[in-house]
């Protein structure tokens, strides 16, 4: 249980509301912001203002997946008020504060550090990623049949990285019968590639590997699907780019080339926020109860 803990969620979207729902259920002090559009009533949270919250009383910050932008804005589609979580405010919380954030950047990574608190970031933990792939692979699904007027079975897809994501997105084109290549950098990935029946290749021959391909799916973070990539597709290609934002395709020379491409950051949110929500809610639990065990302990 979490009582006596006390909780602020800030902001977010559909994936927030079964977090609370979870937060609820363990019995924490709950102080919701950015959420004061939202008609559901919670039971034992309090809506309010960021300015109005105390500080000096938390235990722990729950932020969104995307965490802050370069300034310390937080999204809140339940608000039409601007919500910044700032140094000041983090320099207030008890030494055993914690913030919990899907990802992060230089501006939430600072203001942690340079108060000494603990920064969490879910999307780097390897259960929330693997659970994360499921929603991620049916929304991608969703759109590729969407933006195609041609079957996934026995079309040419080629996925980019072999991570968590790029792993669970690759068996499933292939499950459903499509011709999957998967391009890697690392020896043991191409390796567990070719164990796995895919076709592997080296991501430095990239552009030779794309002139017959009909779908790429993207899932690495840096520039990678340049300009001179796209100039050696065919011109039906689809590009699905999966990593986060701003993703890792030329967006710009593909429109003007008129390939299809879309960046699709934050899939499980849209397609499954239900799943996704319950998906963070439940690691989160358990880190949290981690969190109040050490707390206690140090008493």
């Amino acid at each position: 249980m979490l009582t006596d803990m006390h909780i602020a969620v800030i902001g977010g979207d559909a994936r927030q509301l079964e977090v609370i729902r979870k937060l609820i259920e363990l019995d924490a002090k709950l102080s919701l912001i950015g959420f004061d559009q939202l008609d559901h009533g919670f039971t034992g949270a309090t809506k309010g203002q960021i300015e109005e919250l105390d500080f000096a009383s938390l235990d722990a910050v729950i932020l969104p997946v995307a965490g802050t932008d370069s300034e310390g804005k937080v999204d809140t589609i339940f608000s039409n008020k601007k919500v910044v979580l700032t140094k000041e405010q983090i320099e207030q919380t008890p030494p055993h504060f914690t913030v919990y954030s899907g990802i992060s950047n230089a501006y939430l990574n600072e203001i942690t550090a340079t108060c000494s608190r603990n920064l969490v970031k879910l999307f780097e933990r390897d259960d929330v990623a693997i659970y994360n792939s499921i929603p991620t692979v049916e929304g991608t699904l969703m759109m590729v049949i969407q933006h195609t007027d041609y079957t996934i079975h026995g079309s040419k897809v080629m996925v980019l990285g072999f991570g968590r994501t790029g792993m669970s997105v690759a068996r499933s084109f292939q499950a459903l019968g499509a011709h999957v290549r998967v391009g890697a950098r690392r020896s043991e990935h191409l390796a567990r590639i070719t164990e796995m029946t895919f076709t592997p290749f080296h991501l430095k021959d990239l552009e030779q590997q794309v002139q017959d391909v009909d779908i790429v799916i993207n899932t690495i973070p840096h520039p990678i699907v340049s300009a001179n990539v796209i100039a050696k597709m065919p011109a039906h290609t689809l590009i699905i780019d999966l990593a986060s934002k701003p993703g890792g395709t030329d967006f710009r020379y593909a429109e003007k080339r008129g390939v299809k491409a879309f960046l699709a950051p934050g899939l499980p949110g849209i397609v499954a926020p239900k799943t996704a929500g319950q998906i963070l809610a439940n690691v989160l639990t358990s880190l949290l109860i981690e969190n109040k065990a050490r707390k206690e302990n140090a008493r």
